[in-house]
This record gives structure tokens, sequence and C-alpha cells, in this order.
């Protein structure tokens, strides 16, 4: 279960008991699909009834970070979220800011913020989950659920797709991007838009960052599912693992998302045209710290992939010339949804543990989320501020950092 210490920020706080049911169910449902049948067990596990969460709490038990976080909200540069986990045990849960500026509404522990492209990791871990299920394979060409499919497109995976290989060219280097940017689609018409571009390397030769890519696994996992990509998402994770605050922004509605702002040279403003369902598989996802948190849990705990498709989620899948450093830092593992690296060596005092994790930024939005399994430490890093980048890093490495016992950073080296 997740706990709440007591003495939590020198306020009495309640003993969370988060999920015990669910957790019970994976370990039943794990041991039953080493002899019985993988996907069946899986899928009881993750389809297992949770108890109702109990309230919310502020925590502060990393008192550097809160000291920290405390002045930088002071004085402006910081508005957001931050949750911190070891284990099962929260050591760090605060807001800072406001959800909407305009209508002086304040942030809290349940406020729900777009994930831009954490929602990678959740496309990926659907394609898996299907593969799981003996429904496709990531071998599978893409052609065999894309139809009609480019003949340029005949020899793409679903493997490239998730692994940022297949060299479609990403949205953002396309010709006419400002106005697709802001204009509504569906995945339909975004599996059309994908067709009419060449490649722009042979697939599995190079890697390259691409929301496309991702876009064109949701729509695999329609046509796999037979579902609508969101009612897929909604039904497979959101509702069994009780995360009532997650969904996709595909209908441009309000959905109870914060408001997302940016700085300019006039002051924050205020950044209402989302406009995320041109990154449906990509970049679409809501979500809370809480929420988050038992995504994490069930996500690297075996709740949602078999272990053998876990292990294949976070392997190195770039080509093996890939360039070997990245700005001058160690090069990451590209895989499925996530990637792997260092993290803490672009920070001083540096920390080499590895960290399993994933940037978004999108309309407004700046966050990072990180797992060290080494250590069994989340944190949860979510601004509604997109110009926060290096904010929303050194906050996250500090929060690591101090909750792995390291020297606390005090400024980035990058």
């Amino acid at each position: 279960m997740f706990e709440v210490p007591r003495t939590a920020g020198g306020v009495p706080r309640l003993l969370l008991t988060l999920l015990g049911g669910l957790i019970l169910a994976i370990i039943v449902g794990v041991g039953v699909a080493r002899w019985k049948s993988p996907a069946h067990g899986l899928t009881a596990a993750l389809h297992a009834p949770t108890p109702p969460r109990p309230p919310v709490h502020v925590v502060q038990d990393l008192p550097l970070l809160a000291a920290r976080l405390d002045r930088e909200a002071a004085a402006g540069r910081f508005m957001g979220a931050v949750l911190v986990a070891k284990g099962d045990k929260v050591l760090f849960r605060q807001v800072y800011g406001k959800a909407n500026y305009e209508q002086n509404q304040p942030l809290t522990l349940t406020s729900r913020f777009r994930l831009a492209s954490i929602s990678k990791q959740f496309t990926a871990a659907a394609i898996l989950h299907l593969q799981d299920e003996g429904r496709l394979s990531v071998d599978d060409p893409v052609c065999k659920w894309i139809q009609p499919c480019p003949p340029a497109w005949a020899q793409i995976r679903i493997h490239h797709l998730l692994s940022h290989t297949s060299g479609i060219p990403d949205l953002m280097a396309r010709p006419g991007w400002g106005m697709r940017r802001t204009t509504p689609a569906t995945l339909a018409e975004l599996t059309e838009d994908s067709k009419r571009f060449g490649l722009q390397f042979a697939p599995g030769a190079k890697v390259s960052y691409d929301n496309a890519a991702f876009n064109l696994a949701a729509a695999i996992v329609e046509k796999a599912s037979g579902q609508p990509f969101q009612t897929y998402m909604r039904q497979t994770f959101f509702t069994p693992l009780g995360m009532t605050n997650s969904g996709l922004d595909l209908d441009g509605a309000d959905h109870g998302v914060v408001m997302g702002y940016a700085n300019y040279p006039g002051g924050l403003a205020a950044q209402p045209n989302a406009n995320t369902s041109i990154v449906a598989g990509a970049g679409a996802v809501y979500s809370t710290l809480d929420d988050l948190l038992v995504w994490q849990r069930a996500l690297h705990h075996g709740g949602l992939l078999k272990p053998d498709t876990y292990r294949q989620m976070l392997a190195d899948h770039a080509p093996a010339d890939t360039k070997p450093n990245e700005r001058g830092h160690r090069r990451r593992d590209w895989g499925y949804g996530v990637f792997v690296n260092s993290l803490g060596e672009q920070v001083e005092p540096a920390f080499d543990d590895r960290q399993i994790y994933h940037t978004g930024s999108w309309g407004g939005f700046r966050n990072l989320m990180l797992y060290q399994p080494d250590a069994d430490v989340t944190v949860i890093v979510l601004s509604n501020n997109y110009h926060l980048r290096d904010q929303v890093f050194l906050i996250s490495q500090q929060a690591m950092a101090e909750a792995l016992g390291r020297p606390f950073p005090t400024t980035l080296n990058r």
C-alpha cells in the first residue's frame, strides 16, 4: 500500500492505503502466469478492483527540496506540482502557484496536468499489452495494420514506430506545421497526413524523435483492439487502475485540466489552445500526481506487462552506430516510449544512478517523470509553464538525489 507518514511536514497525516487489493492481485496474477496463461494472469491482475482512495495530503519529508521549492515559488520561478516516493512511501507531495491565474484558482494536489510526451509510454504500453494478449507483435509490418499502405512503408515494423527509428518525418519537420498545429484532427486524418511524406531514412538505420510514429501506433491500437484509442486506454488501464483523474484529450474539451502558461516579455501568458488531438498517441494524456504514482507502480512492478515484454520496453533500440554522446553527455537508451540515462551527471554535484524517464512539453506545460529501479524511487514534476525546462529538470534531480541520499545538487551542468 502507499503510505503517507503521519509526521510528514510537521502536520498529522493519514495513512494512505492505496491499491492494496491491486498489488495482491498482481502478485497472484503473475504467479498464475508462470504456470498457466501469461496473458490471462496479467489481465486478471490489471482488472482487479481497487479500493477507494483516502484524502490526499501534503507531504514534505525532503527538507532540502522543500526549502528550495518554497524559495523558488515565492520568487515566481516555479509553478506546478511535485511528488517523490520511495517504494510505496510518499516522501514529498506539494503544489505551487495557480491552476488559473485569470480566475485566481490555486493548484491542488489533485489538479490535472497535460502530460505531453510522457504520454508516449502509455501508447507503448498499450501496444505491448496487446502483444502480451497475442493480438499483435512489435515485429508486425505496419502495413499489416495500416491500409492502404504506402510502398515506402513496406519495411517498417511496429518496433520502428515505438523506438523512433521508422524514418517517417516528425510532425514538426513537415511543411505547413503552423497550420496543422492549431487544426483539430482525427487519428485517421493524421494517418493520411503521414502517408503523404517520404521517409527521411531507411527504417532502423537511424534514430530521430518522432511524434508522428506514436500517432500511427495509436491507430494500430485501434485496429488491433477494435475500439477507439481513448476507449481502449480507459477500459484497459485507467479504470482498472483507479486512475479516475486521467484520460485523453482528443475532443478539445477542458476535462478539468489546469491552464497552461508561457513566459513572454510582457509577463506570464495563458496558452488556452493546446489542441492535443494532433498528438493523439504522442502527447494527449492528462493526469495527476497520485494517478501517475499508481501508473509507475503498476508499470515497473509487473502489473501491466509480462517480464520479458517489460524488458523489451526498456531495452536500447537505437542503432549501434548512434552517436555515443548527446550534447556532451552520455547517450540515452531509446526504449519504447521511455528513455534510460544517468541524468544526475547533468547537475552539480553529480551522481550517476541510471533513471528511466520521459519529458513532456506542449501547449503551456513542461513535465518530467523519473524512476530509479535500484532504490525504487519515483519522481514526478509537472509544471503548467512551458518555459520552465531547466527549472523542472533541476528540481527532478534535486528530488532524486535527496531521496537516494546523494549530495543535493545546486546547479545544472549542461
